[in-house]
């Protein structure tokens, strides 16, 4: 099923998503529908909390990209990132590595808005697997950058927080407007 995605301005976006400890049927649902949206919404990865569930999940697909390389490394040798495609993780632990790059950014809950953030280029990730089994690797490209994107929507993080003052004052209006908009979505829908 296609869920919404919920913009900017949606308080759950903030929120600390809560640790999964345990793979239930409704989770599984949950998993299946997010990959469903994700990919009707054509994006490469998505947090619960873009589907208004405040929880330590994400789904990552970047099999479609082929502009923007991803490095994959299992066990310490280099491997094919499709392998490990499409991907889930659940209650996600990051240590991001090497140099900090910039590189264009958009998100599903931020429709039309783009800029640039500055990342760490690889990162080493541990993780329970939509079995609820534990997988660890170390990604670089744009897998990484998808992985601490989505990650930091677990931790109400967003994108617009990591961007360089002028970045975000290029962007102001749109997401002080998208912000309002769905501010009065929000109220219209409560009364």
């Amino acid at each position: 099923m296609i869920l919404e995605v919920v913009k900017y301005g949606h308080p759950v976006l903030r929120k600390n998503g809560a640790e999964i400890t345990e793979i239930t049927p409704e989770i599984e649902s949950l998993i299946d529908d997010m990959f469903e949206t994700m990919q009707d919404y054509h994006g490469i990865g998505l947090a619960a909390q873009q589907v208004a569930k405040a929880l330590r999940l994400t789904v990552i697909d970047v099999s479609g990209v082929e502009d923007r390389p991803s490095s994959l490394e299992l066990d310490g040798k280099e491997a094919d990132p499709l392998t490990i495609m499409p991907l889930v993780l659940i209650n996600p632990v990051l240590k991001p590595e090497g140099d900090f790059e910039a590189g264009s950014e958009g998100c599903l809950s931020f429709p039309e808005i783009y800029g640039e953030v500055s990342r760490q280029s690889m990162v080493r990730v541990k993780a329970l697997n939509r079995d609820g089994k534990p997988i660890e690797f170390k990604a670089g490209g744009l897998l990484s950058r998808c992985i601490q994107h989505e990650v930091d929507h677990l931790k109400g993080i967003l994108f617009i927080d990591r961007m360089d003052r002028s970045t975000k004052d290029g962007i102001k209006p749109d997401i002080d407007d998208m912000a309002e908009e769905t501010k009065a979505e929000l109220d219209a829908a409560n009364t």
